[in-house]
């Protein structure tokens, strides 16, 4: 696993947000998968615990799964086919990078611990009786000789925290015993980032394996939130360009003019989130989705979201004519719109 740089922990993409994220990401891919609905995660004096109520891994795996490389659950086949995890080497490097690492595995009234301490296994427990849920609780402490003064920002870990709440209906986060929970999606992660009163409703789209919300604010440049299988892609990449490009199309077709690209996506807030069967990144840290098909050998980025948006975007102008008129209002008082009058 690449980390990207390491930092003390003032930057949203310091490694320290890596290793939490590494860990988050497994829970999360067993709530994509049915199996638990809340995730508990406290941070104090430097040391990270994350608790789900999965499944639990395997009793007879979990040394292996993080500890050695090409082991877990996403090798079988067709397991975890939408998931972010590309390699299943994430928790290795977190437990690699940390000066104690401990897992727990709790399934069927057993659970199975061990303990490491950067990286090399100094506790093996032996399975025993327990009354707690099923799931997998992970317990870390960065090393400080790596991320050296480190520390781990509130507002870094809220964000990443909310940004899974939005792309997964009906799970609940439990950071430091604050629920963080969405009902609407990206229909809240846009109204959380609005300065001001948009220039219509947000409009809030959802289908199979995609997600759209968006509107217009008074500002000249776009502000773009993508993701692809729960993972924020901060540099964006072939899922937001296919977003931007479909979305001219469409408001072209709709009013039957050839409006300039820029004046329509002037002020535009959009995000867009899609499933993606083996995404493939452009950047080690999956900060960037470089996938030109949905599926292997399926149907192309570019036509899977403009075919939702032909659809769906459409559909809801006509039914809503007042947001109809607000955008064309606001696509008309763009530079190039008002100099072509």
């Amino acid at each position: 696993m690449y980390i990207g740089k390491l930092g003390d922990g003032a930057s949203a993409d310091d490694g320290i947000y890596v290793l939490l994220k590494e860990v988050i990401d497994n829970s999360i891919d067993e709530h994509l998968m049915g199996n638990g609905k809340t995730i508990e995660i406290s941070i104090r004096d430097g040391a990270v615990q994350v608790r789900d109520y999965g499944r639990g891994i395997p009793h007879g795996a979990v040394v292996d799964c993080v500890s050695k490389i090409n082991t877990g659950a996403k090798y079988s086949e067709g397991a975890f086919s939408k998931t972010v995890g590309l390699n299943g080497v994430g928790t290795k490097a977190v437990n690699a990078l940390s000066t104690e690492f401990r897992i727990e595995s709790f399934r069927e009234g057993e659970v199975k611990a061990a303990r490491f301490e950067l990286g090399v296994l100094k506790d093996d427990e032996s399975i025993a009786k327990t009354s707690l849920r099923n799931g997998t609780r992970t317990w870390f402490k960065p090393d400080p000789s790596v991320f050296k003064g480190y520390q781990y920002r509130r507002e870094h870990v809220e964000r990443l925290l909310w940004n899974y709440a939005y792309l997964n209906s009906g799970l609940t986060l439990v950071f430091n015993g604050e629920k963080i929970h969405s009902e609407d999606g990206l229909k809240d992660l846009i109204k959380q980032n609005l300065s001001a009163e948009p220039g219509y409703p947000i409009v809030h789209l959802r289908g199979d394996d995609i997600e759209v919300a968006l509107t217009h604010t008074q500002a000249y440049g776009e502000d773009h939130y993508s993701f692809v299988n729960g993972q924020y892609t901060t540099q964006g990449g072939t899922h937001q360009k296919a977003l931007r490009e479909a979305f001219v199309k469409v408001i072209r077709d709709f009013y039957q003019k050839e409006y300039d690209p820029g004046d329509i996506r002037m002020g535009l807030m959009a995000g867009v989130a899609v499933r993606v069967q083996e995404p493939v990144f452009e950047s080690q840290t999956k900060t960037k989705l470089g996938s030109s098909e949905i599926r292997p050998g399926g149907t192309s980025m570019r036509s899977f979201v403009y075919d939702f948006l032909k659809v769906e975007l459409a559909n809801h102008l006509h039914r809503n004519p007042e947001t109809a008129e607000a955008l064309l209002k606001r696509i008309l008082q763009a530079p190039a719109a008002v100099k072509a009058k």
